[in-house]
């Protein structure tokens, strides 16, 4: 089920709220918890009800797994001192006796952790990368396994890696002894179990544990409400305008001179910010009305003045999970320089390879990978150049990364990347520019003679219009989390138009991943 659809707004929302507080409201909280659980397998199920075999399977075993690595304990010393005569026995063979049954208990924990991460890895592997690669090996060595065409579930990157930082955190004794309702509410609660963002225990369970959530806050539900709202305005308004010229734009490259191919690519620079954006703030709002603070996954990453202050911008949660549990456990900074650019590579491969199953997200993932061991290479100097110009060549850099992480293929964006740089002067594509004619611009257009007149003999300010706001947006103010001066007339305005705008609703596209 999509966020931006009429089915979630008018009735899966409001109904799902309204029982979860009712059950509350009597004090049913178990049956309040296993409720927003069955709600949210609804949710996921919505399009295809076999991803709940997968989802189900894969919250069962890894709870069983955990449950084996917290068990997994040898006795105290003071249980082995009552157990065995001490007239027998010395202190120093107690002792040595314990030493040795937590080594083993270590062991046997670890071995259940890598064959749960094993287990989890090789779920995503299957259902995400195995039909490229099988089609990788094909093209290198010119056979013929047959592929499967494998329809990948939705958000399995996500729910897995939560899962994996989870088993990770119960080796650690990181976990606490949470029971099965809490755990499975935990992994599946809806607003950010398709897209984000990757949450930790410690960051959710608490909350739903806590008896003062378990009422309608009022100020909860407004600023859930305004962000859902804005997020809403920003993926139909925004984006999904956008989308459109992108769309155009990549079906008809050879037809882009330089101008034209460069504003596709900041058309897909300001589509993804916003799709994404979007999507987060709705996240937000949803977990807000039921009183639960998710994390901030966005902090206006294209204010970044440099690729590693973007990645603490954009997808937080995706960088948290990569420096905790994959940068740190390699050995982070602390093994030297040359380990250190090392380590930064390997985990921007690995950011590329978790975003899809295809060589452009790897050549996506090496660049900033790339770009990030550059800037520290030269950080001195880089922070010498004055704020407005290190953002403005960070954006630009992302933005050609982008290219590859909208292209089907190295080819398609070799060839995007050709017309940016070499493609020649001239009009702008006129398939382009027709694509930012939206019913409400025509509308204004076709009522007010004198603009109608202008946009006829000037085809490019519908586009100019839709980036200026765009841009405007995610250069400027601040974002919703820091700005409290949102007007609730401004809010009305856009959640109404956004609705109405509804028809054509599309998918979030990190929901491929």
């Amino acid at each position: 089920m999509l966020f931006n659809s009429y089915i979630f707004i008018l009735l899966f929302f409001p109904v799902t709220l309204l029982i979860y507080f009712i059950l509350n409201r009597f004090n049913k909280y178990q049956i309040a918890k296993v409720t927003l659980i069955a709600a949210s397998l609804i949710f996921y199920g919505y399009f295809n009800p076999w991803y709940l075999l997968i989802i189900i399977s894969s919250i069962l075993i890894n709870y069983g797994f955990s449950k084996a690595i917290s068990n997994g304990r040898t006795p105290t010393e003071d249980k082995d001192k009552d157990n065995i005569p001490s007239n027998r026995i010395s202190d120093e063979e107690i002792q040595s006796k314990h030493i040795s049954g937590l080594t083993c208990a270590n062991k046997k924990k670890k071995l259940i952790l890598i064959l749960g991460i094993v287990i989890n890895i090789g779920l995503i592997f299957y259902f995400k990368y195995y039909d490229f690669f099988v089609t990788s090996v094909n093209d290198i060595f010119g056979l013929s396994i047959p592929v499967l065409n494998i329809l990948m579930p939705l958000g399995i990157s996500f729910f897995t890696l939560q899962q994996v930082s989870y088993l990770v955190d119960s080796y650690r004794g990181e976990t606490r002894d949470y029971s099965f309702i809490d755990y499975a509410l935990f992994v599946s609660f809806f607003p950010q179990l398709v897209a984000g963002p990757i949450v930790l225990h410690n960051e959710m369970i608490p909350q739903f544990q806590d008896s003062s959530k378990k009422r309608i806050n009022a100020d909860n539900m407004m600023l859930g409400i305004r962000f859902f709202a804005l997020g809403l305005g920003k993926k139909v308004l925004l984006a999904d305008t956008l989308a459109m010229a992108v769309d155009y734009g990549y079906l008809n490259i050879s037809a882009l001179n330089s101008i034209s191919a460069i504003l596709v690519a900041i058309c897909y620079s300001f589509q993804i910010y916003f799709d994404f954006s979007g999507y987060c703030d709705m996240a937000y709002g949803i977990a807000k009305c039921f009183n639960i603070d998710i994390p901030v996954n966005f902090n206006s990453p294209y204010k970044a003045i440099s690729i590693g202050d973007f990645w603490k911008r954009w997808h937080m949660s995706l960088t948290r999970f990569l420096t905790k549990y994959i940068y740190i456990p390699l050995g982070g900074n602390r093994k030297g320089r040359a380990r250190t650019l090392i380590n930064i590579m390997l985990v921007f491969l690995i950011s590329g390879i978790w975003h899809g199953a295809g060589w452009p997200f790897i050549v996506w993932g090496l660049l900033h990978g790339l770009g990030s061991v550059v800037h520290r290479l030269i950080s001195k100097s880089w922070d010498k150049l004055p704020k407005i110009l290190a953002g403005i060549f960070t954006f630009i850099f992302v933005t050609i990364a982008w290219v590859f992480f909208r292209s089907d293929s190295i080819q398609t964006a070799l060839d995007m990347c050709k017309n940016i740089f070499c493609g020649g002067f001239g009009a702008i594509n006129e398939g382009v520019l027709s694509q930012f004619n939206i019913i409400e611009l025509t509308y204004v257009e076709e009522h007010v003679g004198f603009l109608g007149r202008l946009v006829e003999n000037h085809a490019w300010i519908n586009m100019a219009l839709v980036l200026g706001a765009a841009g405007f947006i995610a250069f400027i103010p601040k974002n919703l989390h820091e700005n409290k001066k949102v007007r609730c007339l401004h809010v009305i305005i856009v959640a109404v138009w956004a609705i109405l705008s509804l028809a054509g609703f599309s998918k979030f596209i990190y929901f491929n991943f």
